[in-house]
């Protein structure tokens, strides 16, 4: 039976999307109506009860948020090679981009985005510093681990081409061509 993933094209579920894409799963895409809210019905909280996309389902495993799907993706589809192995030296540094993609560059670059301070109580980091680590994560690239896509990389640069969407550039030469690279994947996130 193939997985389903609840999706809107207008919402975060685009991610979880490119990557069963880049992953080459069988799956199915759920409609969800944002606008009649059936996010936030009893049968779609039973999924995901934040009542938000994108939302996954494998058999009896529920997933919610794009970083847990794509770590799930990653592991469940080790051909398609977009995760290191759980012994692998290059792990701890995989889970930690994966990780990193929503717990600092995002809120980082939404209050950019919205010519928002980022006093140190946030939690996460400046935009700056976000860029900063970033640049220097993605080193010589063409990818975060050099000649490798992983699902890192779907996760740190959905969000620069979700800035890039907006009409917004890193002003990094580097991830301006990171983002480049990204939009010219075959089964990559496109803007819409």
């Amino acid at each position: 039976m193939p997985m389903k993933l609840y999706f809107n094209p207008q919402s975060r579920a685009v991610i979880a999307k490119w990557m069963l894409d880049e992953c080459g799963a069988k799956y199915d895409l759920v409609h969800v109506d944002l606008q009649k809210r059936e996010h936030k019905s009893p049968e779609f909280l039973a999924i995901n009860p934040a009542g938000k996309l994108p939302a996954l389902v494998d058999g009896e495993a529920r997933l919610f948020e794009n970083a847990a799907i794509c770590l799930y993706l990653g592991d469940k589809f080790p051909e398609a090679r977009l995760a290191p192995k759980p012994d692998a030296p290059e792990r701890g540094r995989y889970l930690s981009l994966v990780v990193y993609s929503t717990s600092q560059l995002e809120p980082s670059m939404g209050d950019f985005l919205m010519n928002l301070e980022t006093p140190p109580q946030r939690g996460w980091t400046d935009f700056t510093s976000a860029l900063n680590a970033v640049e220097r994560e993605l080193g010589n690239g063409p990818w975060l681990f050099g000649d490798w896509f992983t699902a890192a990389d779907v996760m740190i640069g959905s969000m620069f081409i979700w800035a890039r969407i907006q009409g917004h550039r890193s002003g990094r030469p580097s991830i301006d061509a990171y983002v480049d690279r990204l939009l010219q994947r075959p089964k990559g996130l496109r803007p819409s």
